[in-house]
């Protein structure tokens, strides 16, 4: 398995506020689409149930301590360590797409974070994107954007 994280964050590592994204940019929802499409993604209940629908074209799964509904077509995980290792020999990239909890289970496991950097802040966040050792990353700019007043880049971390 290859473990990455998809993320779009402001300059304090703002990522969310009441279960719903900051900034919701439209081109930024595409490059999230077309880099997790075909590929497995894990994600915290608050943010399955914040999705609109299952994310079509990808394997969902979802990793919560609680014993919650899920449709049959979303694998359910209770214990992030079950999940660790029935994927560990796995052919496959699984893209670790939220909440924060999630993203703080897995930020020492993960070889690539696709961060989007958004030039702004939000001071009543209520979701935070975990700290991570930079230099423990080479980082490559992607691309830079503005749209909606909002310049933000994506930029690609991959562990040295």
């Amino acid at each position: 398995m290859e473990l990455k994280m998809i993320a779009a964050v402001g300059k304090n590592n703002e990522l969310g506020k009441d279960n719903n994204l900051i900034w919701p940019i439209k081109e930024d929802l595409k490059f999230f689409k077309n880099v997790t499409i075909g590929h497995t993604v894990i994600m915290g209940a608050n943010t399955f149930y914040s999705l609109p629908k299952v994310l079509p074209n990808r394997t969902n799964i979802v990793l919560s301590q609680e014993k919650i509904d899920v449709p049959e077509e979303v694998i359910l995980y209770n214990d992030v360590n079950e999940f660790l290792e029935d994927y560990k020999n796995k052919d496959e990239i699984v893209f670790v797409i939220g909440g924060g909890t999630i993203y703080r289970l897995f930020i020492d496991k993960v070889d690539e974070i696709y961060l989007t950097e958004i030039d702004a802040e939000c001071n009543d966040a209520t979701v935070y994107f975990p700290n991570f050792n930079k230099n423990e990353f080479n980082k490559e700019e992607l691309s830079s954007h503005s749209e909606n007043d909002l310049n933000y880049k994506h930029v690609l971390y991959r562990r040295k």
